[in-house]
């Protein structure tokens, strides 16, 4: 093909263009199909989706193509990303299929593919698909072709699995959650794990229509929750986005918890009780120099990945580390999950809370931050601003007065022609100087 298919994160796009089309979904569902087809066995594949419009269309053109290759499919309908990593393992698929594109509006969709191990699809294996694509796909013989059904137990599943993380013989009795489902896949899960373990539960973001996913709630707007928290005088609010991967918190203040205080506060408890694996939290370049500083204090190595928890969660299985994650919200926990799970990440956030007795607010706090400033620039698709001297004078320049009390990181979007320019400094005067330097010196060059 002469576009590039699968970026950061499976494939992404707007629906109904090029890539998110019906004929690109077919021919990704019938190239997947052969190449996990295990000649010896049934061939099996699991499908679930967020509440996108334009899911139903892109679940009919998968389902079309792995049929057609002769894979069985089991269609979950509306469920989070993480519980199809669960179910593709759970249920001995050859492969998992996501339908979603995350935190994004609802006009954009995805498709992320999970192995027989309910883990992401490393590089080499969406290259093979994406060869199969290009050279062409053997059908199966009509005696062959895979069946597709309805898969109703798949919710109770996880649900149930979801309850098994939280401490045994721990309850969440006498507290008051309010949950944000941003209209997206959670909308019934989430409820439903915190009510049964004993909760009094507010659900908001739980009415989707197809258009309102992410809209104006969850994770990337928790403005909705911090109100109903102080509204309702809850003791916590939990902010999921749309596929449910990431998470976000409210303490009882309404003040918001970032996935690096999350994860400060998981990584500190877990090495306090013989639990993290190797002593070291994995995150990405843009976890804020305040939570390394706070790790390293307690004798926590904190490991550095690219952006995007698929390099958190190798990084994390090259390196037999059970805790990592994103400053956004995705907390990986590979004694639990193979992907970002944002309902188990708050589970365990909430089972601090039941063991010590600390109020949200408490607990939320693990480190202070270190000021940290980010400014996208656009540029010309044409140009290629990071290789001008100017701009490799200028970031030089910029590291060297920030020296061991701050960080300046730089890179290009995976998605869009923009140049993300992110700066920490203890000295919040020096950090806008020298991030303003080199934005200027960026500008000149796009």
């Amino acid at each position: 093909m002469a576009q590039e298919l699968f970026g950061t994160d499976g494939v992404r796009g707007r629906a109904n263009s090029w890539p998110m089309t019906a004929e690109i979904a077919l021919k990704l569902g019938a190239a997947a199909g052969r190449y996990f087809r295990r000649d010896t066995q049934e061939h099996r594949v699991v499908i679930g989706k967020d509440t996108r419009l334009s899911g139903y269309m892109i679940e009919n053109a998968l389902t079309a193509g792995f049929t057609s290759t002769g894979m069985n499919v089991f269609l979950l309908g509306p469920m989070p990303t993480p519980a199809i990593g669960y179910l593709t393992h759970g249920l001995r698929a050859d492969v998992g299929v996501m339908i979603s594109a995350s935190h994004n509006p609802a006009s954009d969709n995805g498709i992320k593919f999970f192995g027989p191990d309910g883990f992401k699809l490393s590089d080499e294996a969406e290259a093979g698909i994406e060869a199969l694509m290009t050279n062409g796909i053997k059908a199966a013989a009509p005696e062959n072709i895979g069946r597709a059904k309805r898969f109703d137990d798949a919710r109770g599943r996880y649900v149930e699995y979801a309850k098994t993380t939280f401490p045994s013989r721990r309850r969440l009795d006498g507290l008051r959650i309010v949950v944000d489902c941003a209209h997206g896949a959670a909308y019934r899960t989430a409820p439903a794990v915190l009510w049964e373990l004993g909760a009094e539960v507010i659900a908001i973001g739980v009415e989707p229509d197809g258009t309102n996913i992410n809209k104006n709630c969850g994770s990337t707007h928790p403005d909705a929750a911090a109100r109903k928290v102080i509204e309702t005088r809850a003791d916590i609010g939990i902010c999921l986005d749309g596929d449910a991967d990431r998470v976000v918190l409210i303490d009882e203040k309404g003040q918001i918890a970032d996935g690096d205080q999350i994860m400060g506060l998981i990584a500190t408890r877990w090495a306090e009780q013989g639990r993290l694996a190797g002593n070291t939290l994995v995150a990405t370049v843009m976890s804020n120099l305040g939570l390394e500083r706070h790790l390293n204090d307690r004798g926590i190595a904190l490991k550095r990945t690219a952006v995007g928890d698929r390099h958190v969660v190798e990084a994390m299985r090259q390196g037999g580390h059970s805790l990592g994650g994103e400053q956004s919200g995705h907390i990986v926990m590979t004694d639990y999950a193979t992907t970002g799970d944002g309902l188990i990440g708050a589970l365990q956030f909430l089972a601090c809370m039941v063991e010590t007795g600390q109020s949200a607010s408490q607990l939320a706090r693990v480190f202070e931050p270190v000021p940290q400033k980010l400014i996208n620039v656009r540029y010309q698709p044409e140009k290629a601003p990071l290789e001008a001297d100017a701009v490799q004078e200028a970031i030089a320049k910029g590291e060297k007065a920030l020296g061991h009390d701050g960080r300046l990181l730089i890179r290009k979007s995976g998605t869009e022609p923009l140049i993300r320019v992110m700066a920490e400094a203890v000295d919040p005067a020096l950090l806008d100087r020298v991030l303003g330097d080199v934005v200027a010196a960026v500008e000149r060059e796009s």
